[in-house]
């Protein structure tokens, strides 16, 4: 790989050139966030261009979702946006330019022609490509074809022999056959150029000095290296980022858990946390460090870094790694985060709009357990709804017979009715030494506490839960949990 020295010896401007044929997923925006960090260690502008050129599989709604993608994630583009769909003069001016030069030709062929082609060098084991029909064409036959009013393509004169090479500045010195190349369309029959076509013409228009793209852009490249060479253009430097893998080793996909980047946000990641994974796909400062403020990446971002293997995306890590971002926010920070989620997530019964200050309560108890903000509601319903859904098996889950957990909770319910303060020190001091009393263990009275204000067997500490919920609420779900018992016993004799 050649040195970082080089990477910044000329001004630094790149781009990260979406296509609105889908929504932005974590490849995309791993390639955005190494293009945004290259531009902004070395001082330099990070643009962005909607690649729009393919009008029959645009998705509606993509391009608005890949700009909220980066203002979520933090990576502010220079400008305004570019779009291809909006310079399409420029390419034709190329194309016309190309043609009169002798480096490109128009294509007639059907589609049908094509495939029998192709089917054709299949048959007989051979890489499918164009067979060069048109390329020979006499100007006689041109004029025929296009009197006629065939729609045609225009095909890039690739040269049949020689090599091109090029040097990346990941994986270094790569040399192609020509003959391997195919003559590839630059030009569509609808007028909209290709990929190959259009990014070369802005990358040139737009001064970009380095191209960092996704590897499986790799094969592509001495394509275009061939057309900077006949445009006699200065190519930029380009540099093709590590594949991202799945657990198994195989390619990123939906099987993997990986989704649109838009979800993850709608499943309660936070963008620093998504920012500091997404960062160790395919770069890393050393061997041990994990954890990066945005700041903190520019400051030590360099390809240099960017290994050749492929990076293994693994969802569960990012979980715990969001986790940890959770825990270190500031109470004022986590409500509200979380506060959307609640309103979207709880229940329907639960009464809106949701008490801020009750919420700023129930926060400190639930975020050392929270990995998403998905989990605030899942881990703190209990503390919004009226009528919990208990079951005699979740009241006996501590071992304790009916009769028993039902005595016991009537001995506990007469005596927090006479406590005058209710909070978690009074609490404790109160019904701590009724276990002894009862023949119970600790841990079961504790337990049967527990399932009964809460529904749950496991939640945040006892005491201050109880606190949280308050007297009133506490003495009602004492009193349900009673009846749950009662009507059980019942119904066996």
């Amino acid at each position: 790989m050649q040195s970082g020295k080089q990477e910044s010896d000329i001004p630094i401007k790149v781009r990260f050139a979406p296509s609105p044929t889908g929504y932005p997923h974590i490849g995309n925006i791993r390639t955005a966030l190494f293009n945004w960090l290259f531009a902004r260690h070395y001082g330099g502008r990070f643009i962005l261009r909607i690649e729009d050129t393919d009008t029959a599989r645009k998705v509606e709604g993509a391009t608005q979702t890949i700009l909220d993608s980066l203002i979520w994630l933090g990576l502010n583009w220079d400008g305004k946006p570019y779009f291809q769909s909006q310079r399409l003069h420029l390419y034709h001016e190329v194309i016309q330019r190309l043609l009169q030069e002798g480096h490109a030709y128009r294509c007639y062929c059907s589609r049908q022609r094509l495939e029998k082609v192709r089917q054709e060098q299949m048959r007989q084991k051979q890489p499918p490509r164009y067979d060069h029909h048109c390329r020979y064409l006499s100007d006689q036959e041109r004029s025929k074809l296009e009197a006629s009013g065939i729609n045609s393509v225009v095909r890039f004169k690739t040269p049949l022999e020689g090599e091109t090479s090029f040097c990346d500045l990941i994986r270094g010195q790569i040399s192609f056959q020509n003959g391997t190349l195919d003559d590839f369309i630059l030009l569509k029959s609808d007028g909209y150029p290709t990929y190959h076509l259009a990014n070369v013409v802005d990358d040139h228009s737009m001064n970009i000095s380095h191209v960092l793209r996704a590897d499986e852009w790799l094969s592509s490249t001495p394509k275009h290296m061939l057309l900077y060479q006949s445009l006699g253009w200065q190519p930029p430097q380009f540099a093709h980022l590590p594949m991202i893998l799945g657990p198994d080793k195989s390619k990123l996909s939906k099987r993997h858990g990986t989704t649109a980047i838009t979800e993850y946000k709608e499943q309660g990641y936070l963008p620093q946390a998504m920012i500091n994974y997404l960062a160790l796909l395919g770069w890393s400062l050393d061997d041990k460090t994990e954890f990066f403020s945005q700041e903190e990446l520019v400051k030590n971002f360099s390809l240099e870094r960017v290994g050749k293997a492929g990076a293994i995306f693994n969802k569960e890590k990012l979980t715990w790694m969001n986790g940890v971002y959770i825990r270190q926010l500031s109470l004022e920070e986590f409500t509200q985060q979380a506060l959307p989620f609640l309103n979207r997530d709880l229940p329907a019964s639960v009464k809106r709009p949701l008490d801020n200050n009750y919420i700023r309560q129930v926060m400190p108890l639930i975020q050392e357990r929270a990995r998403t903000l998905v989990d605030v509601s899942q881990l703190a319903d209990f503390f919004f709804l009226e009528e919990l859904p208990y079951s005699t098996t979740l009241l006996l889950s501590s071992k304790i017979e009916a009769s028993v957990a039902m005595h016991s909770l009537r001995i506990v319910q007469v005596t927090l009715q006479s406590l005058s303060t209710w909070d978690a020190a009074s609490l404790e001091i109160s019904l701590r030494p009724l276990a002894p009393e009862l023949g119970l263990s600790t841990r079961k009275f504790f337990g049967l506490l527990r399932s009964a204000i809460t529904g749950r067997t496991a939640s945040p500490p006892l005491f201050q839960t109880m606190e949280v919920l308050g007297k009133k609420r506490c003495l009602q779900r004492f009193a349900n949990s009673q009846k749950v018992l009662s009507n059980s016993l019942m119904e066996k004799s």
